[in-house]
This record gives structure tokens, sequence and C-alpha cells, in this order.
């Protein structure tokens, strides 16, 4: 329902689901605070895993759709080809097939967007992109 003034009253609109991915290889601590607003999908390096390994012990029960996922990449892998690689992986997890309702917002941390991402990405829907300080988000609508 409108309010007046034309507004749209956000009482009645669901927050998007969104999913966080987290390229950059040093992220560590700033894990805590992010894993609080959604799921993460998080490079696994030492310092990434020590955070990923103490948010699992304190949250044991989070399942797949709100808790840290890491994931394993090659160590000459570029932000790029991290993406590339992990992200039809992601999409199974988040997207219509296993989450209701599916998620629409993807968050990277420690990529900037190019054409290659932009290119993966827009296979899958995505064809919003906004860049932010510590990398990019992308959206796309779920409508029929």
């Amino acid at each position: 329902m409108d309010e007046p003034g034309g507004r749209m009253n956000s009482e009645f609109m669901p927050e998007p689901h969104r999913v966080f991915l987290v390229l950059d290889r040093n992220y560590g601590p700033a894990l805590i605070a992010l894993s609080e607003k959604g799921p993460v999908w998080i490079v696994d390096t030492p310092e990434n895993r020590k955070v990923a390994q103490q948010i699992w012990k304190a949250n044991s029960e989070a399942s797949h759709l709100e808790g840290v996922t890491t994931f394993k990449f090659v160590e000459s892998s570029s932000s790029d080809d991290m993406l590339t690689n992990e992200f039809e992986t992601i999409d199974l997890h988040h997207g219509s097939y296993s989450a209701d309702p599916p998620y629409t917002v993807l968050e990277v941390i420690g990529a900037r967007l190019t054409e290659k991402v932009k290119a993966e990405l827009a296979r899958f829907g995505f064809n919003q992109f906004i860049e932010t300080a510590d990398g990019f988000r992308a959206l796309r609508s779920m409508d029929p």
C-alpha cells in the first residue's frame, strides 16, 4: 500500500535475500560481524578459516542458508577466477532450487567489477551492478 506522497510502505516489503562472497584472503576478524548480516562464502586461507571455525563452534545449528562456508582455490587464482570458479556452486545453494526465497543480491568483497565477472553473473540473471568501497553488489529480479 502506498503512503501519502506516493512512497511505498516498507513495512510490507520483504528484505531481499542476500549472500556475501568474500575473496579477500586476509579478511579474518571482519568475518564475525559480516556473518551476522547473512550467509557468507569466503576463500579458505589460514586466517579466514581460523575465524570461520570460531563462528562454526559458536553457531553449530546454522544451516547453509545462514552460516559461513569456506571454499578452496588455487593459490595463483585472481579474484575474477575465484568468483567464476565458485559462483555456480553458490547459486545452486542459495538460488531457487535450494532457498525460498532465493537470493537476489550478491555482495562481493575483495574483488573489482570486471567485464569477465559481469558476464559470469549475467548468466545467472544478475543485471544491476553497483561498485562499493570493498568490491561490488550485484542484483537480480526473481519475478516470474
